[in-house]
């Protein structure tokens, strides 16, 4: 995929979103600091984010939407 957006966005803190095309897009809030910047291309597997305690928001946020809709992503973890 290709980061597209790599800042602090509302409740999410730091956010990186992943466009992975046809409409797919991956989120990963609560981050401590992004390794990647817009407009760079990622691998599966690929560091992205590191994740640390940033108060009320510790740990990691995932989401995978599809044309702005949110889906099940399990699909994409392997589950």
């Amino acid at each position: 995929g290709k980061v597209v957006y790599a800042d602090v966005l509302g409740g999410y803190g730091l956010l990186v979103i992943v466009d992975h095309g046809e409409g797919y897009l991956s989120l990963y809030g609560y981050n401590d600091a992004v390794l990647k910047r817009v407009g760079q291309r990622v691998q599966a597997g690929e560091a992205i984010a590191s994740v640390g305690d940033r108060g009320k928001a510790s740990g990691a946020y995932f989401e995978v939407r599809h044309r702005g809709q949110p889906v099940n992503p399990s699909g994409w973890c392997g589950g």
